[in-house]
């Protein structure tokens, strides 16, 4: 099968598109032939040889977390999915033609297996972090980097639960953050005081970029505890929680297919790319400026 691998730390640069051999669904797993595999910022911090404690790299080492297939091989004691039955879910080496599960759940009709691929890890990340953060139905939790795949799945899963929101992002997706039900600020110089300006107080502050800005949202909300991150590794320094230990994946991704099949989540794909241009994809990944998902397309 086509697998994208690469044998050392590095740029984008460093990924190939090699001949792999197939893996098989273990006990508690199911392969898919995949038709996407998600793009996240995790998977070029991974590549790049950051020391993610979450995720361990033995080199040669394949890409990628979240895909959406069609199952074709179900592992000893698993129930309820079948050879056929299409899912998404999260696993290792996803950027590949057959991948392996470690959680799934059914893809809710009419969604296409581009469009799933972009949920796993996002709606994981969105759940810990609204959890974590502590925010309640009532209060006002501002999202800095708003308009990227996470930033759209927690805006909307705040609005389902009566959180009032206000996103950051640039002057191109200020409409989009209107339409998930966010008060917009575009970010750049004076971005803190555009906040304050709104007159209300924020409770809670969830930093999704990395771009810089956590002083200003402990200063916002007078709180490092209510502030928390998945981007910054210098936060620290304020006080600040980083983000980083998944919590459980069957769970967010139940409480996912849930919601998209009552219409209350939808992630757009801002764009997809067939593997043998991973190496593009991870640059545009990490230029940002996404509204929604990036995914590969298998």
């Amino acid at each position: 099968m086509r697998k994208v691998s690469y044998a050392e730390f590095g740029g984008p640069e460093v990924l190939r598109l090699i001949d792999a051999e197939e893996p098989h669904a273990g006990p508690g797993q199911v392969r898919v032939a995949v038709r996407a595999a998600g793009v996240n910022p995790v998977d070029w911090r991974i590549r790049e040889g950051q020391k993610l404690s979450a995720h361990p790299v033995e080199l040669p080492a394949g890409v990628g977390l979240d895909a959406a297939g069609v199952v074709d091989e179900v592992g000893p004691g698993v129930t309820g999915v079948a050879v056929g039955d299409h899912v998404f879910g999260e696993g290792t080496d996803t950027y590949a033609e057959f991948a392996v599960l470690s959680a799934w759940a059914r893809m809710p009709a009419g969604l296409s297996f581009e469009e799933a691929a972009g949920y796993p890890s996002v709606v994981e990340t969105a759940l810990r972090v609204l959890r974590e953060v502590g925010i309640q139905p009532g209060q006002t939790l501002l999202v800095s980097g708003a308009a990227g795949g996470v930033g759209s799945a927690v805006l909307q899963i705040a609005r389902e639960r009566g959180i009032a929101v206000v996103g950051t992002a640039g002057a191109a997706n200020q409409d989009y953050l209107r339409e998930l039900g966010a008060e917009a600020i575009t970010y750049g110089d004076g971005w803190a005081e555009r906040v304050r300006r709104l007159g209300r107080p924020v409770d809670a502050a969830l930093d999704l970029a990395g771009a810089g800005v956590v002083r200003e949202l402990v200063e916002l909300t007078g709180d490092p505890g209510a502030v928390l991150t998945i981007a910054d590794l210098t936060a620290p320094r304020y006080g600040v929680r980083f983000s980083g230990v998944a919590g459980s994946v069957p769970d967010a991704l139940a409480e996912a297919a849930d919601l998209i099949a009552r219409g209350r989540l939808h992630i757009p794909v801002a764009r997809s790319y067939p593997l043998d241009e991973a190496a593009a994809a991870h640059v545009d990944s990490q230029a940002g400026h996404t509204r929604g998902r990036r995914v590969i397309t298998v």
